[in-house]
């Protein structure tokens, strides 16, 4: 089975897809965008690609995505340890820049702040690939912020592990197809949940409150609510909603059903289950 995840070789994606889906064959694709385009094409069977980070939250482009594609679901959802490095090529003893992912990049500031307060730092579309430019570029006094693994694939040395600025630092992946197949991993399952897109029919006082009434009433916790705009204008918007509880046949079809009546579009997009992956 083919397998897309959020490229390069070495990033963290990687890892958390290896940990998933250790038999098969693991495709890299340069772009969250390229991993939904390689399902909806039939290119691949599912991609594995980030959600949420614990520091920064969610990660906006997956989000809008599932609202943009029709029939693609969730499959399962997957936490993941994250801890950062600073590499640096081994021919090198020090640095003027740091480049990194911006999200690498925001979850070590407090470190590089101080440590490293006057050093230039550069936005990169990946930590592997920022790691795979400094082992390419040996003349310049760069380093990267990646993961040990992606140190070791390029030859880089390690000088200060684990800089992330919290240790809580984990990171939710899920697994995206056609089917809405409850995929079951082996690993300690944490959770179940059922994933909503939910679009109001206007931007009205108490629609919202419309909305969280008709979970309130059947007593369905909802463990996130998020609202993400349309880019259709300012004041357009779509809720993503994280209903926790196993899916009940009657009560949650229901509950459906009256988002429905009263106007709201709403969008099934996977009940399934959470797992904790290894770091």
């Amino acid at each position: 089975m083919k397998i897309a995840f959020l490229g390069p070789q070495a990033s963290f994606t990687q890892l958390a897809c290896s940990q998933i889906f250790p038999d098969h064959e693991l495709i890299p694709q340069s772009s969250i965008l390229d991993c939904f385009n390689a399902v909806k094409d039939g290119e691949v069977e599912k991609a594995v690609v980030p959600l949420e980070n614990s520091i920064e939250g969610t990660v906006s482009m997956t989000l809008d995505y599932l609202y943009d594609f029709e029939d693609i679901f969730i499959e399962t959802e997957a936490v993941m340890p994250i801890s950062h490095h600073l590499m640096i090529h081994p021919d090198n003893e020090d640095f003027s820049k740091v480049i990194s992912h911006p999200q690498a990049l925001a979850q070590t500031f407090h470190f590089r702040f101080d440590h490293f307060k006057n050093t230039e730092t550069q936005d990169y579309s990946s930590t592997a690939a920022a790691a795979k430019l400094v082992s390419e570029n040996p003349e310049e006094k760069w380093a990267a912020i990646a993961n040990s693994y992606a140190a070791k694939l390029y030859g880089l040395k390690v000088i200060r592990g684990n800089i992330q600025d919290f240790e809580q630092n984990h990171t939710k992946f899920i697994v995206i197809s056609k089917n809405k197949n409850i995929l079951k991993l082996n690993f300690p399952k944490t959770s179940e949940k059922t994933s909503l897109l939910v679009t109001l029919p206007e931007d009205h006082a108490g629609g919202l409150h419309q909305v969280l009434s008709v979970f309130a009433w059947r007593k369905m916790n909802l463990s996130k609510i998020e609202s993400r705009t349309m880019k259709k204008g300012l004041g357009n918007y779509f809720f993503f909603i994280n209903v926790a509880s196993e899916w009940h046949p009657v009560l949650s079809e229901n509950a459906l059903e009256e988002l429905r009546l009263f106007g709201a579009e709403v969008k099934f997009i996977g009940h399934y289950n959470e797992y904790e992956l290894e770091g």
